[in-house]
């Protein structure tokens, strides 16, 4: 992993460099897909020291974490800390991915058994009354139903009314077929 560290209103010492890098070589070992790493160092209003980490990684994410705190050791700290933190969950989810893609065959046959027995737990018969569509669907709203099936007055064909989720309703009329 390539890394750049850059100062700005402080002195680069070398103790800190060395310090910065060691502290980025500890993400590389949880996740060693970063191509390259920057720090950005500043002193803001001479008491503020703020550590910024950006980290670019192979599949075109990037990870920036940044701290402010009295010593300029403890914000390097903490703002690697929070990158590390930002790695561990992307690093999870891309576990969690590759295990879903692994596991659909284990739980999808089961429910795909299930769905090949079909049972009806209740078989209603219904008098259809030859009716218009407006008639069905007065007679569908006082009986407090979401649909009803009709024998329309003028094709004597079964239809089916339904009321829509915008508050429409929808007509299904059968048709031969071709």
């Amino acid at each position: 992993m390539e890394i750049k560290i850059t100062a700005k209103n402080i002195k680069l010492t070398p103790a800190i460099k060395e310090f910065a890098q060691t502290r980025l070589d500890k993400i590389e070992h949880h996740f060693d897909n970063v191509v390259w790493a920057q720090i950005m160092l500043s002193v803001e209003k001479k008491i503020n020291q703020r550590a910024e980490v950006i980290l670019h990684i192979g599949n075109k994410k990037t990870i920036s974490a940044h701290a402010v705190e009295n010593d300029l050791y403890k914000a390097i700290d903490e703002a690697v800390y929070k990158a590390e933190a930002q790695i561990k969950k992307i690093k999870s989810k891309t576990k969690a991915k590759k295990v879903r893609k692994e596991e659909p065959a284990a739980y999808i046959d089961p429910v795909m058994a299930q769905q090949s027995d079909v049972r009806f737990s209740v078989v209603k018969q219904v008098e259809v009354n030859p009716m218009n569509p407006e008639d069905a669907a007065y007679e569908m709203e006082r009986l407090g139903y979401t649909f009803w099936m009709f024998l329309d007055e003028d094709s004597k064909q079964i239809n089916l009314i339904f009321k829509r989720l915008d508050g429409s309703y929808g007509l299904i009329k059968p048709i031969k077929k071709k």
